[in-house]
C-alpha cells in the first residue's frame, strides 16, 4: 500500500505558509484557554471533565479552546505526512526518516513529562505519572509514521474505525483507582493520569494525515483546496449534528435543549464520537479558507510566527503563566472574562518578542535539540 506515482514525482518542497498560519490561530487560541485556566475565578468550582456554564460569555471563553487539541494532533498527521514524502523523494534512507520521527516522538513525550507537567505549578514540583497533550501527539506521530506508506483509504478507514470503536471501549469495566487506570487512560479514557487517551486523539492525527495527501498533493491551487475543504468540513460538521440530535450512540453527555449550551458543549475528555466529527470538520474547514485567504492578503501571516515554532510557544506561555499568577500570586482564580482576556493579550505581548527570536534561532541553528523543538 503505496501512494500514487504522482505523488511521487511531485516533491513540493516548499513550506505551506497556511499549515504555519492556522497552527498559530490555534497557538494563540490554546493561550486564551490557558490565560483563562489561570486568571478566572470559575475554575474555582469547574470540573473540566463535566464543565457547566451560566452565561455566554464564560461559555464562548471555555467553547472556543476546544478547537485547540484536535488542530494541534491533525496538523500535526499533515506535517508528519508531508516531511515524511519530502525526505524521502530527497532520497533519504527510509530507515533514517522513520528512526528521525521515532526520536521526534519520544522527546515529545520526554517533554511533557519532565517539563511542561512540572510546568503547570511554575515548577513547584515535578510530576512524572502524567501523560498529556504534548505526549499524546508525540506517540501518535511514532504511530503514524509506519502508516504514512500506506494509500490514503486505508488511512481513512483506520481513523473511520477508531472513531465508531472507541465509544464501545468506553463501556469496558476498570478499577479507576487500581493499576489498569493507567493502561485505560493511556488509550481509552480520560481521568487523572492524563485527559487525551491515545486511541481518540490517534485517530484525528490520522485524519489529518489523510487530509494532507489532498491538501499537498492533489489540490495544487488554492480554490480547489479551498471548496473541497469546506465541503468535506460541513459534511463531517453536518454528520456531528445528526448524531447530537440522536442523543444516542456517540454522545456520552446529554443535552437538554437544542442550541443549548450543553448541546454544543460536547464531550471533550474523552472524546465523544459528536466531537471527533465537530472538531475535524471544523478544522478541515478552516485550513481550507485559510490557504484562499493567504495566497489573496497577508492578514493572517503574523500567526505563522508562532505558527513556526509551536513546541516553543507551548513550553514557554504555560510556566510564564504559572509564575505570574500562581507563584508571584497575581489575580490566581481572582478574575472573570475580562481578567482572562487582559492576561491573554500581556500574555501575548510577552510571548511576540520570544516568539520572533527563537524563529530566527532555529533558521540558523541546526543542532539536534533545536530541531526538536
Amino acid at each position: 500500500m503505496t501512494e500514487s506515482n504522482q505523488e511521487k514525482a511531485n516533491p513540493a518542497p516548499r513550506r505551506f505558509t497556511f499549515i504555519d498560519e492556522f497552527r498559530g490561530l490555534i497557538g494563540v487560541m490554546m493561550a486564551l484557554g490557558h490565560a483563562n485556566y489561570y486568571f478566572n475565578s470559575a475554575w474555582l468550582s469547574l470540573d473540566p471533565i463535566d464543565p457547566f456554564f451560566d452565561n455566554t460569555p464564560q461559555f464562548l471563553l471555555r467553547y472556543m479552546g476546544y478547537l485547540c487539541a484536535p488542530g494541534f494532533l491533525m496538523m500535526n498527521g499533515a506535517m508528519v505526512h508531508y516531511v515524511f514524502w519530502r525526505r524521502l523523494r530527497n532520497g533519504q534512507d527510509l530507515g533514517s526518516i522513520i528512526w528521525g520521527f521515532v526520536q521526534r516522538g519520544f522527546f515529545l513525550v520526554a517533554v511533557q513529562i519532565v517539563w511542561v507537567n512540572a510546568s503547570w505549578s511554575g515548577f513547584q514540583r515535578l510530576r512524572l505519572d502524567h501523560m498529556g497533550i504534548i505526549g499524546t501527539i508525540g506517540l501518535s506521530m511514532v504511530l503514524l509514521v509506519f502508516m504514512t506508506r500506506w494509500a490514503w483509504q486505508w488511512r481513512a478507514a483506520v481513523a473511520g474505525l477508531l472513531f465508531v470503536v472507541h465509544p464501545f471501549l468506553l463501556k469496558i469495566p476498570y478499577d479507576y483507582d487500581g493499576p489498569a487506570h493507567y493502561w485505560m487512560q493511556l488509550f481509552v479514557d480520560a481521568g487523572d493520569f492524563t485527559k487525551y487517551p491515545l486511541i481518540p486523539w490517534f485517530a484525528l492525527a490520522t485524519v489529518g494525515s489523510v487530509m494532507a495527501h489532498f491538501w499537498f498533493d492533489v489540490w495544487t491551487d488554492a480554490d480547489r483546496r479551498a471548496r473541497n475543504s469546506i465541503a468535506i468540513g460541513l459534511a463531517l460538521i453536518a454528520g456531528a449534528y445528526g448524531i447530537r440530535l440522536g442523543g444516542g450512540f456517540g454522545n456520552i453527555f446529554p443535552w437538554d435543549t437544542f442550541f443549548s449550551y450543553s448541546f454544543f458543549l460536547v464531550q471533550k475528555y474523552p472524546p465523544s464520537l459528536a466531537h471527533q466529527l465537530w472538531l475535524s470538520g471544523t478544522v478541515i474547514l478552516l485550513v481550507g479558507c485559510f490557504s484562499w485567504i493567504d495566497v489573496r492578503i497577508g492578514i493572517l501571516r503574523p500567526l505563522a510566527r508562532v505558527g513556526r515554532v509551536p513546541l516553543f510557544f507551548y513550553c514557554v506561555h504555560i510556566p510564564l503563566l504559572a509564575i505570574f499568577a500562581r507563584r508571584l500570586g497575581f489575580w490566581y482564580h481572582e478574575s472573570a472574562v475580562l481578567g482572562s482576556l487582559l492576561g491573554w493579550v500581556g500574555l501575548l505581548a510577552a510571548m511576540t518578542p520570544l516568539v520572533i527570536w527563537f524563529g530566527r534561532v532555529k533558521r540558523r541553528n541546526r543542532s539536534w535539540l533545536i530541531r526538536m523543538i
